[in-house]
């Protein structure tokens, strides 16, 4: 007998249902089990549900394989996962998109309930129109920030550099490997850049001192200036607001309501923190301003690490 489970519990609709399988016996095929001869056994069950549909499909403990299986019967060209946001982006030939989404967005909510994952369905030419778009926004950014012509921001951003900080603080070697470049001009940009670079961050902390920002909060480590201001800007001025903040208020999250997933937006998700940067951050916060004792957290995280050793 096949040793098959679900994983996640089906996902239905009501018409539709989609069911992930697995057998513990490499001998054996859990989804043709399940299947049985000539389709006999889902199809007993089929007719018990007054005819509604199921798909069965290999469940898979890698994330993108599993999603590729769920999206079934359409086609799946590019998988990028967003493990902090539980988010999926998934890239469909043009002509696969209204096979992937289903009717009336049923087969990407199914795929959605049985992976646990908010699923972002996209075409190919759509991806190729975005990708376009950031090399264009990039190319401005360095062309305005480095005061440089088109075509040497377009080299930069070809070589895979993204942001000031990367050309800035970059091993000077990686900028001589682009061709064209010297020594001269490798220390140029990283000399504008770094100069740009020291004036948004004067400006931001311009403004974050303007908006109440106190020096506990600006002196904080692991904090970036852009990030102070931000929080300044979201009524968050000293160390001892910051302090009181949940991890979630300052990464975001996801909160379900109504079984829906809503998205919590995070002060400082712009700058893409983290879940666990942003619980080190407040608990250093706690600490410094004497709120909690470092030695009774080690003690307890060691007691946690001993309880679930003992439960293994």
């Amino acid at each position: 007998m096949a040793s098959s489970r679900s994983r996640p519990s089906p996902a239905t609709w009501g018409s539709r249902a989609k069911i992930a399988v697995i057998s513990y016996d490499g001998s054996i095929d859990p989804v043709g089990a399940c299947v049985g001869m000539r389709g006999s056994r889902v199809q007993a069950v089929v007719n018990e549900l007054q005819g509604e549909k199921i798909d069965i499909i290999p469940w898979n403990e890698d994330q993108a394989t599993f999603l590729v299986n769920a999206l079934q019967p359409a086609e799946v060209s590019k998988v990028v996962i967003d493990e902090d946001a539980a988010r999926i982006e998934v890239v469909v030939p043009d002509e696969q998109l209204s096979l992937a989404i289903g009717r009336r967005g049923q087969n990407v909510r199914l795929a959605s309930q049985l992976t646990g994952l908010d699923i972002d369905i996209m075409t190919e030419s759509d991806e190729s129109a975005r990708r376009q778009a950031e090399f264009a926004e990039r190319t401005k950014l360095f062309m305005d920030a480095l005061d440089v012509d088109e075509m040497m921001a377009q080299l930069l951003v070809a070589e895979g550099f993204t942001n000031l900080e990367e050309v800035a603080y970059v091993e000077q070697d990686e900028l001589l490997s682009i061709d064209g470049f010297d020594e001269d001009t490798a220390e140029e940009l990283q000399a504008r850049a770094r100069d740009r670079i020291e004036a948004i961050n004067a400006a931001a902390i311009a403004t974050a001192r303007e908006l109440g920002a106190d020096d506990s909060l600006i002196g904080f480590d692991g904090l970036t200036p852009q990030m102070v201001e931000a929080l300044a800007k979201d009524g968050i001025k000293t160390l001892e607001d910051f302090a009181t903040c949940a991890d979630w208020e300052l990464a975001g999250g996801w909160t379900t309501v109504d079984g829906q997933r809503v998205k919590d937006d995070g002060i400082l998700e712009p700058f893409e923190m983290s879940l666990e940067e942003a619980q080190t951050l407040v608990m250093t916060a706690r600490i410094q301003l004497g709120w909690v004792d470092p030695a009774e957290l080690e003690q307890a995280e060691d007691e946690e690490l001993a309880e679930d050793g003992e439960e293994a």
